[in-house]
């Protein structure tokens, strides 16, 4: 059966690039890792890899082609014995270019979360991460009352997590004239993932700056605007590059508090995406929320909701200390409903019950979610009633949260898509122990990303993250189903 090979994406946020050259030509034999062309963007160059085996029998794009819509059909490869003329005649050619495109649908906001919800179509572990698990319904509990962040009655608007991100900047630029914005794109470009588009426009280029590609120096540069009374939020294109600038963060922001005896502190916000996005290779994919969550004087977020965001980052940019931001760029196009409020913010070091439960806790944070309350609604339908906690922040952790549910469920799972070793899921295993070890029904079990570097291959990279059916599957056998 012929074969489509599609336009990739370089980025959940691409929509089209250039199909810039072939490098197979129409009857070569193809195997799997072959690289097919090339493809461009303005951001950068990708190549084309055959995922499977045959002959390439008809190429649909030619070389040079601009503005080629992701997921368009490029070529056809036939298959193993396959007639190649056949399967060459019965290609079709591609479609017009798509208009632009609009807005995916949004949940119903008064719907969101709710326990009924119709489960995903998809078998567990298949379930498509670009629509996010909407959170359940947030209910009281004793270690803190999430519900009452949101007046009752509150009017809720849906927005993606990209425009909460950048209404929360805008409105503590307005609130403060000394909160300032500076990192690569920022500015000119509306941000490398539009998340600063407009501010620019607003509060002008004293506020909103462009930067040379120097982590080192703009983070440094950062930290000297804090310690002068500045608050500066410094954008990372993603915090894989923040690499470049960790000496700044942590020995310069973190620690500068405590070894001038209080006298000199950082009110400064790093921020960025964190982790996988796709097919951007080891180097673009590391999650660093075990590292820096290691680091007193620092606090670290890492949100899930758009409202989260908001409400957080809003928080981060007023709190005195230096504020490690962690985003992710899936995540950045997806809609929540957000609170209508003048000033909506998120206390710092809380978790959020997006679920309630009593069979067994699953805690995450960030994109983590989706593949918790995903599991969640897949365990209900055998008859496991799963709580989930998202823990918002990962320093200070909200140890109370978790040891309350812990003690009801008896149970406990840890998702997240960092490494194993030293990860969050550790962090948060060793304090249900010291604090919880007698109400543990069965040992806790963390899920992760798999202990190897982030495959570039799409076939690889899938399987290098976490999924759905293995954190059913943990679920299942804590509770000895």
């Amino acid at each position: 059966m012929a074969i489509d090979i599609l336009m990739p994406a370089l980025s959940p946020t691409m929509e089209q690039g250039k199909l810039a050259k072939w490098l197979k030509k129409e009857g070569d034999q193809v195997k799997p890792g072959d690289v097919l062309a090339e493809i461009e963007t303005d951001k950068a160059t990708m190549e084309v890899e055959a995922i499977d085996e045959g002959v390439l029998a008809k190429i649909l794009v030619s070389d040079g082609t601009d503005n080629v819509a992701v997921n368009t059909p490029i070529a056809i490869l036939a298959g193993e014995g396959e007639d190649v003329s056949a399967a060459a005649s019965s290609a079709k050619a591609p479609a017009a270019p798509a208009p632009e495109s609009q807005p995916a649908p949004t949940p119903d906001m008064q719907a969101e979360g709710l326990a009924d919800r119709p489960a995903p179509a998809e078998l567990p572990g298949q379930a498509d991460l670009s629509t996010p698990a909407a959170p359940s319904v947030i209910t009281n509990r004793i270690s803190y009352n999430a519900m009452a962040e949101i007046p009752e009655g509150t009017e809720l608007v849906n927005m993606t997590v990209r425009e909460a991100l950048r209404d929360a900047m805008a409105e503590e630029m307005r609130r403060d004239d000394k909160v300032l914005v500076m990192g690569e794109e920022v500015a000119e470009y509306q941000g490398a993932y539009k998340v600063t588009q407009g501010l620019l426009q607003e509060f002008g280029a004293k506020r909103v700056i462009d930067t040379p590609i120097t982590e080192h120096g703009f983070a440094g540069v950062g930290v000297g605007a804090a310690f002068t009374g500045l608050r500066p939020i410094v954008e990372f294109m993603t915090f894989n590059f923040a690499m470049q600038a960790i000496d700044q963060i942590i020995n310069s922001a973190a620690k500068t508090l405590y070894m001038s005896g209080g006298q000199l502190g950082a009110p400064i916000v790093f921020r960025g995406p964190n982790g996988a996005a796709a097919r951007v290779g080891a180097q673009h994919s590391h999650d660093y929320s075990a590292w820096y969550s290691n680091v007193p004087g620092l606090k670290v977020v890492a949100p899930y909701s758009a409202s989260d965001a908001k409400g957080l980052l809003k928080s981060a940019i007023r709190d005195p200390n230096p504020i490690v931001f962690l985003e992710n760029e899936i995540l950045y196009g997806q809609s929540f409903p957000v609170p209508k409020l003048d000033d909506f913010t998120v206390p710092i070091g809380k978790a959020r019950i997006h679920r309630e439960g009593k069979d067994v806790t699953i805690v995450s944070f960030s994109i983590g979610m989706t593949y918790a309350l995903k599991a969640a609604q897949e365990l209900e339908k055998e008859g496991i009633d799963a709580e989930v906690i998202d823990l918002r922040t990962i320093r200070p952790m909200d140890t109370d949260t978790i040891i309350a549910s812990v003690m009801k469920t008896g149970r406990c799972i840890t998702v997240e898509e960092g490494f194993p070793q030293s990860g969050v899921g550790v962090e948060i295993a060793m304090r249900i122990m010291e604090n919880a070890f007698d109400y543990l029904d069965a040992p806790v079990i963390r899920i992760t990303g798999k202990d190897v570097p982030m495959p570039y291959a799409a076939n690889l990279e899938k399987l290098a993250l976490p999924n759905v059916a293995e954190v059913v599957q943990a679920a299942k056998s804590v509770c000895y189903r």
